[in-house]
């Protein structure tokens, strides 16, 4: 292994970054791929690093296309609004949270940082590279699991200087057996004036938190951006939002013939084009009112934005970058989710629930297990997992919470109430797995759970009233019977 390490450290050293490259950024920016690979080639199989120019998805796609960052903000600001917490898995059921002292550092990464901000960095990365790396340092100048001393946080390595180095018992990269053993952290040259490289960090596979939500298909190890599948839409888009500019640019219409005097020489031709030009171009000059020399003839040809349907031409392309984000329109703002039924009362909830339920959950999930790599178990069963009780987007869950506990209450009382045990009914209600009842019962039946056969017992009759002064003596009828006998 270590010689792979080696091996591959010294190739990088020698190899030109391609971020140093020249051109890598100019549009369009999806033949970025076929011109890295033709610049350096497949022929190092033991390394694994992002597919495309960093840099180009970022300029073209994420600051160049208002559509990409919409949906890239809409998964950031609700991804970001997280807590985590450790969770013991017990008998494949997860427990409640618990804190400790280690989350301290994942609750503030760095002095001015956030949670918050760590979970935004991890969300920008895997969108605009499919990968995203963090892990620890000090002011020691140490880093990973060395890094202990004064000044320790966590610090974000750019994705596009990363290399994943591949290693496996028989040293052959595609062996079955074949692991990421290394994580090789290379940034450009750099220098005020002088030509100064800085050192490459080599760190271990555990001290590094690798977010990667969505596996790339051609790789073993690293992800893929959601914007790779979508990049002719995005180019596709920018084309549209070209093509409107240019719409106001060129006098408010597609296309404008002027016929001209057949006896009129080129360099008054030219002469009488700048002057219309001049009168005609720019949405200032837009619907002014338009006077021609003898001889001229303007056709209008073409139609306006409404004839060719641009809203929704654009808005499916739209629709089709969102849905490879994982967001809904409607969540986003854009067109096609702000008209018709979709402003309809209770669409945005089920829009917000298949935001919530089908991408960040999994986005959550991811994190929370990448996260783990950075922070010791506190025990052998705990999970680093989301807390989301706290997080506004998913706030209208808690209805749906209440009713399923509410149901299971129900069930118990029931339970209960049929003679089975109070604990064998909570875990058969917790695991939904029946057999946990099997030779759980109390052979009580019944509301009383009382024996069968049972005498309730009955209240004492009061006792009877014992002969007192006042009682008749025998034979008697009181006073007045014994009055009558002394007549």
């Amino acid at each position: 292994m270590a010689s792979t390490l080696d091996r591959v450290t010294a190739r990088h050293r020698a190899m030109v970054r391609p971020a140093e490259a020249k051109g890598f950024t100019e549009q369009p920016f999806w033949r970025l791929d076929a011109l890295r690979n033709a610049l350096i080639g497949n022929s190092a199989p033991d390394r694994e690093t992002i597919e495309h120019e960093f840099n180009g998805y970022v300029s073209a796609a994420g600051k160049g296309n208002a559509v990409v960052f919409a949906c890239c903000y809409a998964r950031l600001r609700v991804f970001a609004d997280v807590q985590f917490g450790w969770r013991d898995r017990v008998d494949g059921q997860l427990g409640p949270f618990y804190d400790s002292a280690d989350l301290a550092l994942l609750r503030r990464p760095w002095p001015t940082g956030t949670l918050a901000n760590l979970l935004a960095w991890m969300e920008v990365d895997a969108t605009y590279a499919g990968n995203s790396f963090v892990t620890t340092c000090d002011d020691e100048g140490r880093y990973g699991r060395a890094a202990r001393g004064p000044g320790r946080r966590l610090t974000r390595l750019r994705p596009d200087w990363v290399t994943l180095v591949i290693g496996s018992h028989s040293d052959d990269p595609y062996a079955i057996d074949a692991r990421v053993v290394g994580v090789l952290f290379e940034p450009p040259t750099s220098g005020l004036g002088v030509s100064v490289r800085s050192k490459p960090v080599l760190l271990l596979p555990e001290e590094v938190c690798h977010y990667s939500p969505i596996p790339d298909p051609a790789a073993r190890f690293r992800g893929m951006s959601w914007l790779t599948p979508v990049l002719r839409e995005i180019g596709a888009d920018i084309a549209a939002t070209e093509h409107k500019a240019k719409f106001f640019e060129n006098g408010a219409a597609l296309q404008t013939v002027v016929s001209l005097d057949k006896d009129m020489s080129p360099e008054q031709v030219a002469e009488f084009a700048d002057v219309f030009k001049a009168q005609t171009t720019g949405p200032r000059n837009a619907y002014k009112t338009l006077f021609l020399g003898g001889g001229a003839d303007v056709t209008m040809r073409g139609t306006d934005l409404k004839s060719v349907d641009f809203k929704s031409v654009q808005g499916g392309g739209e629709t089709r970058i969102a849905a490879a984000a994982g967001v809904h329109p409607v969540v986003v703002g854009l067109s096609e989710g702000l008209s018709g039924s979709s402003l309809n009362a209770g669409n945005y909830s089920a829009a917000r629930r298949n935001v919530g339920d089908g991408t960040l959950r999994h986005l959550w999930g991811e994190a929370g297990a990448s996260l783990e790599t950075l922070f010791a178990r506190p025990k052998a069963a705990a999970e680093l997992r989301p807390d989301t009780r706290d997080t506004a987007f998913v706030r209208e869950d808690a209805k749906d919470v209440a009713e399923i506990q509410s149901t299971r209450s129900q069930a118990l009382r029931a339970l209960l109430d049929a003679g089975y045990e109070p604990d064998a009914a909570v875990e058969y209600l917790r695991s939904d797995d029946i057999s946990r009842l099997v030779g759980r019962h109390s052979g009580l039946f019944s509301v009383q759970l009382q024996p069968p056969g049972t005498k309730q017992p009955t209240e004492d009759p009061p006792a009877e009233d014992e002969p007192g002064d006042d009682a008749p003596p025998e034979g008697g009828q009181g006073d007045a019977g014994q009055g009558t006998e002394r007549g």
